[in-house]
């Protein structure tokens, strides 16, 4: 006879087990490209899953006819970012396993459109929405949302009623400069994002905790707040090559500021990496194209998506229903600007 289903072995289980995050589980996993594990973290959490009995469904697990077989994308903006593209394509794919469809509908934030939506969605067979923001921020959606199984993608909620999924932009700005620290720099410039957004908040704070953990005194005069766009990372770097000493290495808040970054450089007749380091933090497509190829993190949304249109699959089934925060880690992209 079958085990209650209420019994078997969860993906948080597994994670748990393995001493890993969801997050990572589902990466492994699911085999997801772009997803940069080490093979002992690969093999702990395999071995982990073997030993409670945990598979992920498959595709011949489809819906049967008349159930929910539907995932609402709620998307605050489809702007020129790739991101909510990016997440969505991935929440898609992972639909497209299961053989569920996926209804898109952009809100531009408003909460009457946002009732409007979820009213016209009632007419299908709903499993579940996904609600993304472009900006990684806090968000107070729309009541209705709170009437199903939801999951916030790329932000999150005050009472934390919801499931939610946001970059690890902590980790990341600890990774990029550990990194730059790891090449031998110890006076890194940091240009960062607009003050009073999460990531840029965030960020920061990964900075400055690589330069405590190594011994490297924070120095204000080397952290300048830009607006993500390419023309104040070149302002922003200007300033930096003005300090004495200058910066042997300045981590850039995103790849747009970079590329700013390496024009002012590349002005100032200084070669890149071997006088100043530059990191970035997404990994757009301009990152393969500056010279020398920026070294950058990816910014995970596609994986975001997959794990998000999982999450709704699993909760449906009757699991992972106390709503918990992941924080997706931000892999470095090795090139050759450091």
């Amino acid at each position: 006879m079958p085990a209650d289903r209420r019994m078997r072995p969860t993906m948080m289980d597994v994670a748990s087990h393995a001493g890993v995050s969801q997050a990572t589980v589902s990466l492994v996993l699911n085999g997801s490209p772009g997803a940069k594990l080490s093979d002992a973290t690969r093999q702990r959490v395999r071995a982990a899953a073997d030993e409670l009995g945990y598979r992920l469904p498959r595709r011949s697990n489809r819906p049967a006819p008349g159930n929910p077989s539907v995932i609402g994308f709620v998307a605050d903006e489809l702007s020129s970012d790739p991101w909510m593209g990016m997440a969505f394509d991935g929440a898609r794919r992972k639909a497209l396993e299961f053989g569920m469809g996926i209804f898109l509908a952009v809100s531009n934030g408003d909460s009457d459109n946002e009732g409007a939506i979820l009213e016209h969605l009632q007419s299908l067979p709903l499993l579940g929405l996904i609600y993304g923001t472009v900006l990684t921020r806090r968000v107070s959606p729309n009541r209705g949302f709170y009437d199903h199984n939801t999951v916030l993608l790329n932000c999150y909620d005050v009472p934390r009623r919801l499931h939610s999924i946001i970059p690890g932009d902590v980790l990341g700005g600890r990774l990029a400069t550990q990194r730059l620290i790891d090449a031998g720099h110890r006076r890194i410039g940091f240009i960062n994002g607009q003050q009073g957004v999460d990531a840029a908040r965030d960020r920061l704070k990964g900075y400055r905790q690589a330069l405590s953990s190594n011994d490297i005194a924070y120095d204000p005069a080397l952290v300048k707040s830009g607006n993500w766009e390419t023309s104040r990372g070149y302002d922003l770097t200007r300033e930096l090559l003005s300090l004495d000493p200058r910066p042997d290495a300045i981590f850039c808040g995103n790849d747009l500021m970079a590329v700013g970054c390496i024009d002012a450089l590349h002005e100032a007749r200084l070669s890149i990496p071997e006088d100043v380091a530059v990191i970035g933090f997404d990994d757009r497509e301009c990152a393969k194209h500056t010279h020398p190829p920026l070294t950058t993190l990816l910014l995970p949304h596609y994986g975001m998506g997959e794990i998000a249109a999982e999450n709704l699959i699993e909760m449906a089934g009757g699991h992972n229903t106390s709503p918990v925060q992941l924080k997706i880690e931000c892999p470095l992209v090795e090139r050759g600007s450091v």
